[in-house]
């Protein structure tokens, strides 16, 4: 007979597999989210594209006190992937979380351990963000072809950028009450956030004020690669602490909403 422990681990393994294949299911069975990225994303970057043609723009390194001068049409496809992660990665995740969260309650009254649960939304989260932010990276290069380490930076601001708005979606999921609230919410907020990033739609953008945005630091990271050739990794910390905080949040009021009072098995 194998022991008490072995049983007990074997068991939560289980349930962890279980609750992960679960997750992984209802954020990749959205089929608009679906559509939005194999089309929305490369016709944003086809319509951003046309509409900087090629301007000369200023954009401030914060870390390094620069101003580089690039070219707005590639700076333009930067913030044109963010941008389109922002919505689609927020969508995914929040209606995802949202529709199952009756169904999580009841796998906590069957005996699921809430910590189960948790890990298992926390990696399906980052796996599905992660896989959005490596199509959108992917797709740019149809439109611009930046130097392996350009590329690199790119991919890596926009994985930030997915997991910051991937938790924001699991936050709002749990929150509010209904699908028009979040969605507005994730659209509004990611439009702002990553527009005003960007010094050809916003004179402001070199102002001290974008840094307390989500997408400032991955916009750093991915222009100072791509363009100053200068490694960022405190920016793309602080892009982390946004999806940390918010993911954070979100995971405390999930286990507030999905409690019982029965003993876990």
């Amino acid at each position: 007979m194998p022991a008490p422990s072995l049983r007990h681990s074997a068991a939560a393994y289980g349930q962890f597999a279980t609750a992960l294949q679960f997750s992984v299911r209802d954020q990749t069975r959205n089929r608009l989210a679906g559509l939005l990225l194999v089309l929305f994303v490369p016709t944003w970057y086809l319509l951003m594209g046309m509409m900087a043609n090629g301007e000369t723009l200023s954009f401030k390194l914060y870390a390094t006190g620069d101003i580089l001068r690039v070219d707005g049409r590639h700076l333009t496809l930067i913030s044109a992937g963010l941008n389109s992660i922002t919505m689609i990665a927020g969508f995914v995740v929040f209606d995802a979380v949202r529709k199952a969260l009756a169904f999580d309650r009841r796998l906590v009254f069957a005996g699921y351990r809430q910590s189960t649960l948790i890990g298992a939304k926390t990696l399906s989260v980052a796996l599905v963000a992660t896989a959005i932010a490596a199509y959108t990276a992917l797709a740019v290069l149809v439109f611009w072809r930046p130097g392996p380490g350009g590329w690199l930076a790119v991919l890596g601001g926009y994985v930030v950028i997915a997991l910051t708005y991937g938790a924001l979606g699991l936050f709002l999921g749990v929150l509010v009450k209904n699908d028009l609230e979040g969605f507005f919410l994730i659209i509004m907020g990611g439009l702002m956030d990553t527009f005003l990033q960007n010094p050809l739609g916003n004179p402001l953008a070199n102002k001290p004020v974008l840094q307390w945005f989500p997408s400032f630091g991955p916009m750093q990271f991915a222009v100072g690669g791509s363009f100053g050739h200068t490694i960022l990794w405190g920016h793309l910390a602080l892009g982390l602490v946004w999806a940390t905080a918010f993911a954070g949040v979100g995971l405390i009021i999930f286990r507030l909403r999905t409690r019982s009072r029965q003993h876990p098995l």
